[in-house]
């Protein structure tokens, strides 16, 4: 009896210590990362970005928040939508409080033309766009960044002395890319641009890109102009 008791607290004692060394194994298993702070949404991936700036306001309740998902479906917050609806709303929504910025949240993968539409449908409104990127950040593990983006205007067809940054649909991987009807290599995009803008009073890019190309490939211009310091216009059809 007195030996059937001992090998019983033997084997609960053996089971304590594998439980004991079980869980901190499977705590150091789990991956920690640097998240982004944004509040409750529609979730989508991002572009990255390495030029965009901190917006801690974006993360504010209350903030006017837009998403655009991969395949074109639009949110205002976490309500599903249209471009032609959005407008409405966002005044609506404007009229209660003084904040003026709209944050866009757009799928790396949608089309271009998506985000002109929701660009378009709210230009009037009198809110200032932005657009929300995800960052190549290299914090400390576990750190909770803010999110971040940069602003873009939005402008009618350029005067004959501005400088546009064309993207062409080429069938291929990437885009064919123009400045002012010349064409540019990837590789060059920031030297050439710099260039362009060096004896500039007013540095201002405008980009004109097929609708078709895939939001990311856009933002990736729009990143390299706004690392100079330029500001960004976006020429739309119609504007």
């Amino acid at each position: 009896m007195i030996w059937f008791a001992i090998c019983t607290l033997r084997r609960s004692q053996a089971l304590v210590r594998s439980v004991f060394v079980v869980i901190p194994a499977l705590l150091l298993a789990v991956p920690i990362c640097t998240a982004q702070a944004m509040q409750k949404g529609i979730s989508v991936d991002l572009p990255v970005t390495s030029s965009a700036v901190s917006i801690p306001d974006a993360d504010r309740e209350g903030a006017l928040i837009v998403s655009i998902t991969e395949d074109g479906s639009v949110y205002f917050g976490t309500n599903p939508t249209s471009p032609s609806a959005l407008r409405e709303t966002v005044q609506s929504r404007l009229s209660n409080q003084t904040e003026k910025t709209l944050y866009i949240k757009a799928d790396a993968r949608t089309r271009y033309a998506n985000v002109l539409k929701v660009l378009g449908a709210v230009r009037t409104v009198g809110v200032e766009p932005t657009l929300l990127t995800a960052q190549p950040d290299s914090s400390e593990a576990g750190t909770v960044m803010p999110p971040k983006g940069f602003d873009v205007l939005l402008g009618p067809p350029s005067a004959s002395d501005s400088i546009v940054l064309e993207l062409l649909n080429s069938g291929q991987r990437t885009p064919t890319l123009k400045i002012n009807n010349g064409p540019i290599a990837w590789a060059n995009l920031q030297t050439d641009l710099r260039q362009l803008l060096h004896n500039r009073s007013e540095k201002m890019i405008l980009i004109k890109a097929d609708g078709l190309l895939p939001f990311a490939q856009v933002v990736e211009v729009m990143d390299a102009c706004n690392s100079t310091g330029a500001k960004v216009v976006l020429i739309t059809p119609g504007l």
